[in-house]
């Protein structure tokens, strides 16, 4: 999804929260830390979904950093300039504390901004199953304004690696916040398309 926003042109102000971090690391390996941001998002977006290193070639330099702790970073404000925020992925955690507009972070901050300020919210849950209170902050979110995209990939879109199955929950994300893609093949109408080696989007 970074990649794609990058690569339509678009300015990205990045937080990464703690649990972010921690679940980064499990996950690839890579530390983020915040003295080497850019080497470090840099290999992290190099990586394909299948884990491997010089996958794709990154340009981070569009990418401006806020520390998670920084409740006085330009994104607290309704003031800074924003078209809107993508919380990807988001924790059940996460999508309580959103929802109940606490600002333990600025990841929390800037969500509670983005709502106040009626700029698109996509909040891209990744946990499964949920449980009934998360259901209902979920709920409270879509009230609120926010679009709630699962990250649930599709099979009609005729995936043949992990990678089309990321770029699919990726490619939904960046459709409800408006920005360009060519992430995935797009349900055209004609059954049985989504075995069809057409790429014409990609």
């Amino acid at each position: 999804m970074l990649r794609a926003l990058l690569g339509a042109g678009e300015a990205v102000d990045l937080v990464v929260s703690r649990a972010s971090r921690l679940t980064l690391l499990d996950e690839t390996g890579i530390s983020f830390r915040d003295a080497h941001w850019q080497d470090d998002l840099r290999e992290w977006l190099a990586r394909g979904a299948d884990g491997k290193p010089g996958t794709f070639d990154v340009d981070v330099s569009g990418v401006r950093y806020w520390s998670a702790g920084d409740l006085a970073a330009g994104p607290s404000s309704g003031s800074y300039p924003a078209k809107g925020m993508l919380i990807v992925p988001a924790s059940t955690a996460c999508v309580a504390g959103v929802a109940l507009g606490l600002s333990k972070d600025l990841l929390q901050r800037t969500a509670s901004v983005t709502l106040k300020e009626r700029r698109t919210l996509v909040v891209a849950v990744r946990e499964t199953p949920l449980n009934g209170q998360t259901l209902r902050h979920l709920v409270a979110l879509d009230d609120a304004g926010a679009s709630v995209v699962p990250a649930s990939p599709a099979f009609y879109a005729g995936a043949t690696h992990i990678q089309d199955l990321v770029d699919f929950v990726a490619g939904r994300v960046l459709d409800a916040a408006g920005v360009a893609h060519g992430l995935y093949r797009r349900w055209r109408g004609e059954l049985g398309g989504g075995s069809a080696d057409d790429r014409q989007d990609k």
